[in-house]
């Protein structure tokens, strides 16, 4: 279709993948129209988060898509559990993602770095009794766990699906 992809992460290398650090990818300036970053910000610190934004967005040309899914630290099983417990429900240890947050934190970081939100989807609406009984009983509650996806509140989801807009 006359794409060019390259691929890069930093731990894996093959024919179709350039093993490249995200902070210092050492791509050109304004090389890409669309930057994928799916469900790697959340495994940087606060600190290396924003570098990886800035490296994306100096690689980026302007005007440029990027796409990115991101977990979310405050989704709705998350704060019940804090409500209850005094503690949150983490996407992940703490140890694989460093940068774990709410997801209104990435928001406010992307937008500080002049990236404009183009669209926002939530995946996996956490409310518990759905989830649990998909997690016990999946096929006799496929449904209800396929109509949360269709209404899911992004605040309230698990996962978030983001397209950006790079404003120079």
């Amino acid at each position: 279709h006359g794409y060019y992809i390259i691929g890069a992460d930093a731990n894996y290398e093959s024919s179709l993948v350039l093993k490249r650090d995200i902070i210092n990818s050492g791509f050109n300036n304004s090389s890409f129209d669309i930057v994928l970053c799916l469900d790697v910000l959340e495994h940087l610190s606060f600190d290396e988060q924003e570098k990886a934004v800035d490296e994306i967005k100096r690689i980026l040309k302007p005007n440029g898509t990027l796409v990115l899914t991101l977990p979310n630290l405050a989704h709705f099983a998350s704060r019940l559990s804090f409500l209850f417990f005094g503690k949150l429900l983490r996407t992940s240890e703490a140890e694989r993602h460093l940068g774990d947050r709410p997801v209104g934190e990435y928001l406010k970081l992307l937008k500080s770095k002049n990236f404009l939100l183009r669209k926002r989807k939530g995946l996996f609406m956490t409310l518990p009794l759905i989830t649990l009984a998909t997690y016990y009983f999946p096929s006799k509650v496929l449904f209800w766990h396929k109509l949360a996806n269709k209404i899911a509140c992004p605040n309230w989801s698990f996962l978030n699906f983001m397209i950006f807009q790079n404003k120079k």
